[in-house]
């Protein structure tokens, strides 16, 4: 079994207040769990409001998929106009 978990780092430039970034960031989570089935979660920067860390996980039995998932998902989130990645690292267990 392999465990790869994805902490990004985002900024996210046209949030005003802490009700317009869970709107980006409830959007971004949903479109990673509904594309890759990856566990989601917002673990840090919660009461920021252009700051947000993401992390994701995924398990599966293959570590060449699990790197795969990650970085298809990476890609999906450098590719939407309403965050920026500031800093992304990826881990296996």
């Amino acid at each position: 079994m392999v465990v790869g978990v994805c902490t990004v780092e985002l900024f996210i430039p046209g949030s005003l207040s802490l009700k317009d970034k869970r709107q980006v960031l409830h959007s971004l989570k949903d479109r990673l769990r509904g594309k890759f089935n990856l566990s989601v979660a917002e673990v840090d920067a919660q009461d920021l409001w252009q700051k947000a860390v993401v992390g994701m996980a995924c398990v599966a039995n293959e570590g060449s998929y699990v790197n795969q998932v990650l970085d298809q998902a990476l890609n999906v989130i450098r590719s939407l106009p309403t965050v920026e990645v500031v800093q992304a690292r990826v881990e296996f267990r």
